[in-house]
């Protein structure tokens, strides 16, 4: 029988690991500790961001638990940038970018350290996949501790969420508010610590580890602030020190069942767009095949069961009260769209999981809403196609009248200037939007789109104008938007050539995003294209331009 530490043994048995333990005993390890498994806390702790600041002691009470398992924690850092921040700055170009940083830097300490296993806790957007792209690669015992979400604001009688705040620009610059309300709205947006409360990208993540396995039941809709979240950050302890000790791997856990069972939920709660993205790259990483293909075939198979922000009334404090991840995933499992015998890290399947959670939610509820009546008929992510993105692109058909618009286009070069038209007060119901070199080479980075979109929202003109950019959307983004459009305007995609003025039609029903121009003239104007000089030549958003994959790839780097 293969002993717990079978990995950090290499630096701590034998003559020649002296010095290596001498070094180990200076940072609190004892002469009984040596065989002791040895467990990474990957702590994405810090005052950047509301995010991340409660994460510091969901780690001490991990590193408490690890300890009283019988395993020897090791904490290291690793970053964030808070991506509302630095939404509709050019720092949000390093958005995107974070995710591969983060991957990349637990993987270096996790694999450079020799470490047994790994416990990683974040919050904001990019933590999650970040760790989970680590996690697949390497390919260790792991577990994942989401930070917990924000608790709404309210303001007269209305919960708020930092989407609230966005909006509101667009209200203030139409006169809708005043500087007063603009001020209040601000002022209670965000009340405390936690990821952004409704079901934007962090809350989407967290319940797509959920439903995958790879964290426990309830933890994804837990309040940061609320002790429940910190005993569920001891309890992934103890579970990740037993999978350690029964081998149990992340990609016995990251089948293709899994990545099927997280677009499931993602479609049940209508999830962010951010979501297909990162489903992607961690599926790269775990060496499993996913295409954009296979989220528009779980569209047509799963409804929107919840009623949650952006486009919905409640938070997801809201959705736990309700019953959580796990009622979500039992109608669904009821119905025959899960795969209730994939393996969790608990070492239970699914449907083990699950099997006390009734099939139905309780009626004394609003948020889960029955098979039978749902919120919308298909899932809410659809994968558009056409000549302006042959590879693929990606809307967000929800929470707007309007199912298909064709307009004349409105063109911009950049998200900024994209905005100063915007509060301008430049774009008329019926306009196409066209945002452009802004994907993953051309931004670089793929920087998200919330302040445009939002303030379109906020204008009162969310059905009657189309916005479409190889960039991406905030989780909190909802409305007649497509992005991720692929191939991008940097590499020459069709979206590059697109004139101001010309017909545009986004058809979420067709699954068709076209551009209403002749074969003969889009290649007239491929030929006189040239593609512009680097925005970076130096640094991080150079090296990721070097490297980035297309975004129907996931944008990976690797």
């Amino acid at each position: 029988m293969m002993s717990d530490n079978r990995r950090s043994k290499t630096i701590t048995q034998g003559v020649q690991r002296s010095p290596n333990r001498a070094l180990l005993r200076a940072v609190g390890f004892g002469d009984r500790d040596f065989d002791k498994p040895i467990v990474g806390v990957a702590n994405a702790h810090s005052s950047i961001t509301p995010c991340n600041i409660g994460i510091g002691a969901l780690a001490t009470r991990a590193e408490a638990a690890l300890k009283a398992a019988g395993a020897m924690p090791q904490t290291f850092g690793t970053i964030t940038i808070s991506d509302g921040i630095s939404m509709g700055t050019t720092g949000m170009k390093y958005s995107l970018v974070s995710r591969e940083v983060i991957a990349d830097s637990i993987e270096t300490v996790c694999q450079g350290q020799s470490m047994d296993g790994v416990l990683a806790l974040g919050g904001c957007d990019k933590n999650m996949p970040g760790a989970m792209i680590a996690i697949a690669r390497m390919n260790i015992p792991a577990v994942f501790v989401y930070g917990g979400t924000i608790k709404p604001g309210h303001y007269r009688g209305q919960d708020l969420t930092i989407m609230s705040a966005f909006e509101a620009v667009g209200q203030y610059t139409v006169h809708k508010i005043d500087d007063e309300e603009l001020l209040e709205i601000e002022r209670r947006a965000c009340p405390g610590a936690g990821s952004c409360g409704g079901m934007y990208t962090a809350n989407t993540m967290s319940s797509i580890f959920e439903a995958m396995g790879m964290s426990l039941p309830y933890s994804s809709t837990m309040a940061t602030e609320d002790a429940e979240k910190a005993e569920s950050a001891a309890q992934s302890a103890e579970v990740l020190v037993s999978a350690i000790r029964k081998q149990i791997l992340p990609r016995q856990i990251l089948t293709r069942q899994a990545f099927e069972n997280a677009i499931a939920v993602a479609m049940a709660v209508g999830g962010s767009t951010n979501a297909v993205l990162h489903l992607l790259a961690i599926a790269h990483a775990a060496q499993v095949p996913l295409t954009l293909d296979d989220f528009e075939a779980m569209r047509g198979r799963v409804p929107v069961l919840c009623d949650l922000k952006p486009s919905g009334r409640y938070v997801a404090t809201d959705l736990h009260r309700a019953g959580g991840i796990p009622q979500v995933m039992k109608i669904l499992l009821a119905h025959g769209v899960l795969h209730g015998d994939a393996l969790t890290i608990s070492g239970q399947t699914l449907a083990e999981v699950l099997q006390d959670v009734p099939s139905e939610a309780r009626t004394d509820q609003e948020v889960i809403r029955s098979w039978n009546n749902p919120i919308y008929a298909q899932g809410h992510l659809a994968i558009l196609k056409g000549n302006l993105a042959p590879e693929g692109a990606v809307a967000k058909i929800t929470g707007f009248i309007t199912h298909k618009i064709t307009g004349p286009a409105r063109v911009f070069e950049s998200e900024e200037s994209c905005m100063e038209a915007v509060l301008a007060q430049k774009i008329k119901p019926g306009d196409v939007v066209v945002i452009r070199y802004e994907g993953p080479k051309g931004g670089p980075g793929m920087r998200e789109m919330l302040s445009p979109t939002s303030a379109i929202i906020g204008e009162g003109l969310g059905d009657s104008v189309g916005l479409i950019t190889d960039g991406r959307f905030s989780g909190a983004t909802y409305g007649m938007v497509v992005g991720h459009v692929a191939p991008e305007a940097a590499v020459g995609g069709t979206i590059a050539l697109v004139i101001e003025g010309d017909s545009v039609t986004i058809d979420p029903e067709q699954r068709l995003l076209q551009l209403n121009v002749s074969d003969e003239e889009i290649e007239r104007r491929r030929a006189v294209w040239q593609a512009p000089a680097p925005r970076h030549t130096r640094g991080v958003l150079a090296k990721y331009a070097k490297l980035v994959s297309s975004a129907s790839k996931g944008a990976v780097t690797d």
